[in-house]
């Protein structure tokens, strides 16, 4: 098996996008386009994946990574010129994939069976090709009897008869390195752009008698470029279908995948229930067994088995087994939330611990706080956690009864087993067991109203 490298393309400016950002870092489906592209050539084991940039390249390098290999195309001068950067960091002896930042469709069971057609055909470069119904703004694939490339014509070098044909070039090509090596050293810019074009190599591999081939894959969505942001819609959409069916397969039930949007890379086990209107964020892991929704938001968390989200959201948390969270419940980033517990409607929970067995019920703030096992919060109850310049703990202990509207001063601790009383401010630890009264005692004044405003 010969080696592969891959060179992805990824310098263009995208002024279609009509967009500050690089056009390739774009996400759908929670990731951008260039980490689509780039996971699936690593999927067939590329033995090296050069990734080219120019235009806005630190926007790139920041998405993919620094670890990653980059060759800079200084001046946009064309594709051929693109590739011609990248190729001094491979090796003459193996097969080059070239691929672009902006085809984020394309799946690695499409890469390797282009590659394999390609070592079988023995051809000096395979195109991958599609037939597509408006092939406006595409190079034309030019065949002749036999079925091999005569060569591909661009959009704006096309004559009339050539702009009828159909089969286009999805700019997706495998080469010998040596060959492609040869025939790039030999690319002219005399067309219409000035630029130095990569399906110029083909013509000039056939002029000295090699062959070129085209794999011609079936389903053109796969293959869709990323020109600008309605195509970026289409091209989610897409995507998303995907992403839900393969949940689907594997035992989740999505009431209405339509309107349910899970991104990349969400690990969902079986036999949990996505209600409409859900947004589940990359990176994700929900156990079994769970009800998640409806129009709930849960980004970078973890959720145990048998949990119900109900109309809330979840951000860079953890939730545990068999609790329940909402209806129009906030988990703030950094909580850890145990098993067996509730966390009701209009909670707020921020950079907190929460032991098994609590009930945070309804109305209350938790933040900055270490809240132990089976501890009850009346309706109301707010940890005080600013003081204007810092932020501060409160600690409750496991079976605490925090009154309601309970105002806890932090830092402050109520100790196991103790009670604060309703409408209480809370500014002194509290001990093992006690009870603690923070509030004047009621005062009231006989006929007041009438001695005030008369009758």
């Amino acid at each position: 098996m010969a080696d592969i490298s891959t060179i992805i393309l990824a310098a263009g400016a995208g002024t279609r996008m009509k967009s500050e950002k690089s056009k390739v870092i774009h996400k759908l489906c929670g990731k951008s386009m260039i980490k689509w592209v780039y996971s699936q050539a690593e999927k067939i084991n590329a033995k090296k994946i050069i990734t080219v940039i120019g235009n806005k390249r630190e926007q790139v390098i920041a998405t993919l990574g620094e670890d990653k290999d980059y060759a800079v195309q200084e001046q946009q001068l064309g594709t051929g010129h693109a590739v011609s950067v990248a190729l001094d960091s491979i090796v003459d002896g193996g097969i080059v994939l070239i691929l672009c930042a902006d085809v984020p469709l394309i799946t690695s069971d499409t890469l390797q069976k282009a590659i394999d057609f390609h070592i079988k055909s023995r051809c000096a470069a395979t195109v991958i090709t599609v037939d597509v119904d408006d092939p406006t703004g595409y190079g034309r694939i030019i065949r002749g009897e036999n079925g091999n490339v005569l060569g591909i014509v661009e959009e704006k070098d096309a004559d009339d008869d050539q702009r009828e044909i159909h089969e286009i070039n999805a700019g997706l090509y495998c080469f010998d390195v040596a060959l492609l090596r040869a025939a790039i050293s030999n690319l002219k810019n005399d067309n219409a752009a000035g630029e130095y074009y990569l399906t110029d190599t083909l013509a000039i591999l056939l002029e000295n008698g090699y062959c070129v081939g085209a794999y011609k894959k079936d389903d053109a969505c796969e293959l869709m470029g990323i020109n600008n942001l309605y195509q970026l819609s289409v091209a989610e959409k897409i995507m998303r279908t995907r992403i839900n069916t393969q949940h689907m397969l594997s035992g989740v039930t999505i009431i209405n995948p339509e309107n349910t949007y899970i991104d990349a890379d969400v690990t969902i086990g079986h036999d949990t229930v996505i209600l409409p209107g859900t947004m589940i964020g990359e990176g994700c892991v929900i156990g079994s067994g769970c009800v998640i929704g409806p129009n709930s938001n849960l980004c970078s968390c973890t959720i145990g088995d048998d949990t119900e989200i109900n109309s809330s959201t979840i951000l860079e948390s953890k939730i545990g087994n068999n609790t329940h969270v909402g209806p129009y419940a906030y988990v703030r980033p950094n909580c850890i939330i145990g098993d067996n517990i509730k966390v009701g409607d209009f909670v707020e929970v921020k950079n907190s611990t929460v032991g098994d067995g609590t009930k945070i019920s309804h109305l209350t703030y938790v933040g900055d706080s270490d809240v132990g096992g089976n501890v009850n919060f009346g309706c109301g109850t707010v940890t005080v956690n600013y003081d204007s310049k810092k932020k501060h703990r409160t600690t409750i202990k496991d079976g605490a009864f925090i009154g309601c509207n309970t105002n806890l001063v932090a830092p402050v601790t109520v100790g196991k087993g103790a009670y604060t009383a309703a409408g209480s401010t809370i500014t002194e630890d509290v001990p093992d067991n006690a009870l603690a009264i923070a509030r004047n005692r009621q005062v009231v004044k006989p006929d007041w109203r009438i001695k005030k405003y008369g009758k």
